[in-house]
């Protein structure tokens, strides 16, 4: 499913960390799990393969925000359902693309933002777990635009509208496999927007005017949500930040 420890580079090797730590902190015996998307969390469905198999985790049951992430689930032989089934987790486990220190976090480059927020915010807690380079001080670093997932019938006029309203520019993903526009799993286009680096203003106001422009799905910024952080570094270390500040070093 994923390469073994020898053939990881050294980052990869630290996200591999950074995720069995998260699961085995978070995750526990009847577990309610939403599970997110992207490679680090792969590193997730790794630790919740070897956990479940060797009888250390029992009873989990996981909602993916994503296909490819149910693929991963049923490849690796564990127990998937959905929200219609099971409408309240316990933990969230997911990426992002940046995250800043107040916790505000970008994500949706991977395209699945929408789903990603519905399965956070049906879960009592939420962890990230990422390797440093999306540890910046201020969103904008180096990711450099807010994905944010439009029905199609408004595209066009939200690729106008959303600089108007909030500067920079936006441009509609295209997909790299078709001649056309990327397609969320719920049927979506996605427009990124790139914002000024240093624009000021809040991001919850950002937030709740896009949401409540028409024909917007929702945006990948993530607000006072997230509980910690597992940041994976290149030298192979793992720590993991708290809501409150508190730094805690994971142990090898």
């Amino acid at each position: 499913m994923v390469s073994t420890t020898n053939e990881l580079s050294p980052i990869d090797q630290a996200k591999k960390k950074a995720a069995f730590a998260c699961g085995k902190k978070y995750v526990e015996n009847g577990c309610r799990l939403g599970v997110g998307s992207g490679s680090t969390v792969k590193f997730l469905v790794e630790y919740l393969k070897h956990a479940v198999k060797d009888g250390s985790l029992k009873d989990v049951v996981c909602v993916p925000t994503s296909y490819l992430t149910r693929r991963w689930l049923l490849d690796a032989g564990l127990t998937v359902t959905d929200l219609d089934v099971t409408p309240e987790l316990d933990v969230c486990i997911d990426g992002a693309d940046e995250v800043d220190p107040s916790f505000t976090c970008i994500k949706g480059g991977g395209g699945c933002l929408a789903r990603e927020k519905i399965v956070q915010n049906a879960a009592k807690k939420f962890h990230v777990i990422a390797d440093h380079s999306k540890e910046v001080k201020k969103l904008g670093e180096n990711f450099k635009f807010v994905p944010i997932e439009v029905l199609p019938f408004a595209a066009q006029a939200l690729l106008k509208t959303i600089p108007q309203s909030e500067g920079g520019s936006a441009e509609l993903r295209m997909s790299k496999q078709v001649c056309g526009p990327a397609i969320t799993d719920n049927n979506n286009f996605i427009i990124d927007w790139t914002f000024d680096k240093n624009r000021h203003g809040d991001w919850k106001e950002v937030q709740q005017r896009l949401a409540n422009t028409p024909g917007i799905v929702e945006t990948g910024l993530f607000i006072d949500v997230v509980e910690s952080v597992f940041f994976a570094y290149d030298d192979g270390s793992v720590k993991e930040i708290l809501k409150s500040g508190k730094k805690l070093e994971i142990e090898s």
